[in-house]
């Protein structure tokens, strides 16, 4: 297994992370429609805080954050907490339920939908990992220290306790792997075997 992605964005890429996130959703217009914005805009800044010296400047700076955390958490439902590390380009499909452990990681240009929560099974025991380009369906369930390699997807609903390889789709409760099926092309995609629900990830 890889080492863990570090992707605690501070003092000098923050901004960078934001840019990031903007552009999945349009621009900065998005800001008016897209709720989840306020989110991770609040999570970005407290990222920001985290990286600046001791003093008067990110003490008072700390107490804005949490103010506008437990805002935004009470009106949109999403607790990202400035904690969990979040690569750029996170995209969150709609809001409202969703909780994300402080001791994630998730990897750059990943999407959640509502009703997510990333977490542990234990109290203070780990938490999941997210590679980059991983997409969660609504109400997925992603608990304790399980890995999501790059790429995969988790269909709505599903319960996730173990790895999911990367380009992979995982689906149901406990959570299942679809088939590698390889292609003429020689490249092994995921594809549901004939039996197989539709993977459902929702109406976006």
């Amino acid at each position: 297994m890889s080492e863990r992605p570090d992707h605690r964005t501070d003092g000098s890429d923050w901004a960078s992370a934001w840019a990031a996130d903007l552009a999945r959703c349009g621009g900065r217009a998005a800001l008016h429609r897209e709720q989840s914005l306020w989110a991770i805009r609040v999570h970005r800044f407290g990222q920001r805080v985290d990286a600046m010296p001791q003093g008067f400047g990110r003490r008072w700076r700390t107490r804005l954050y949490w103010l506008l955390f437990r805002a935004v958490e009470t009106l949109t439902g999403i607790s990202l907490p400035k904690e969990c590390r979040i690569g750029p380009g996170l995209r969150i499909w709609h809001f409202g339920g969703i909780f994300v452990n402080p001791a994630t990681v998730i990897g750059a240009n990943c999407t959640l939908r509502q009703g997510v929560t990333l977490g542990n099974r234990v109290e203070g025991g780990p938490c999941p990992v997210l590679e980059d380009g991983v997409e969660l369906g609504a109400y997925a369930q992603v608990l304790g220290g399980v890995r999501l390699g790059a790429g995969c997807k988790v269909g709505a609903m599903a319960v996730v306790l173990t790895d999911v390889p990367p380009g992979a789709t995982a689906v149901g409760n406990p959570a299942r792997i679809l088939p590698l099926v390889a292609p003429r092309s020689g490249v092994a995609m995921a594809e549901p075997v004939v039996s197989a629900p539709p993977v459902v990830l929702a109406d976006d």
